[in-house]
């Protein structure tokens, strides 16, 4: 990986503090500000990753893991073995809480502790647009996946439906900052997240940028009229 500016570094600083002060409260506010749809976006992920997970000599990282909910998801009933890592460890706190079962290591997906061609599959779910930069982001993920293994991507997309868009959009920049600040006490971290959303690629150039950093098969999925979207490839 090439050193990160000056910039990049400060921008991962405020982020790590800004989870840091928000991690007891992260989990309830993804479920209550999602409805809940957060819980079977995950599940989507699993299925994507089913062949691999019943490998029982795989293993499979799961990277910008927060509170651990996607890594347990992974984990269950799987053969293989799951790794969750982030670089916030008040966040691994409260994963490491919810399960003994999966080891929480702490780390920077921008600079990950971990050998070339190490992981069979690689998730991130509503972590990428939290880099500073997607594309060094992205060949981070890269190098440490075998040739051939799968990087499985869920996050915030641009919604598809035109009526559905400007009331979402309308929900996210509005509504949402006000409850999650309420709740939380931080809304500055509750605006961020339509800020970082909206500076996100939207479905096409993510998928674009995949193929460029030397993934094949790519493709994607919206959920939730585009709410979201899963983007998978493989290493080449």
């Amino acid at each position: 990986m090439s050193s990160r500016t000056a910039r990049e570094l400060e921008h991962a600083k405020a982020v790590r503090a800004m989870f840091s002060g928000i991690a007891g409260r992260y989990d309830l506010l993804n479920h209550v500000l999602s409805m809940n749809i957060d819980k079977r976006w995950r599940r989507l992920v699993r299925q994507k990753l089913q062949r691999v997970l019943d490998n029982a000599s795989a293993t499979v990282l799961d990277v910008a893991c927060g509170t651990g909910d996607l890594s347990i998801e992974l984990q269950t009933n799987a053969e293989a073995r799951v790794i969750g890592t982030d670089f916030c460890r008040p966040m691994l706190t409260v994963a490491a809480g919810k399960s003994a079962d999966i080891p929480f290591v702490e780390g920077d997906a921008m600079n990950l502790g971990f050998a070339d061609d190490s992981f069979d599959a690689v998730t991130i779910a509503f972590g990428l647009r939290n880099l500073s930069n997607f594309g060094d982001g992205l060949a981070e993920l890269h190098r440490v996946l075998k040739p051939g293994g799968k990087l499985v991507v869920l996050e915030f997309s641009s919604p598809v439906i035109p009526g559905f868009r400007q009331a979402f959009n309308f929900y996210f920049t509005r509504i949402l900052p006000r409850i999650g600040g309420a709740v939380s006490g931080s809304r500055g971290a509750y605006e961020y997240l339509p800020d970082s959303v909206s500076k996100f690629p939207d479905q096409k150039r993510l998928a674009a940028l995949m193929q460029e950093t030397g993934f094949d098969n790519v493709e994607y999925t919206n959920l939730t009229g585009g709410i979201a979207a899963i983007h998978s490839g493989t290493r080449r």
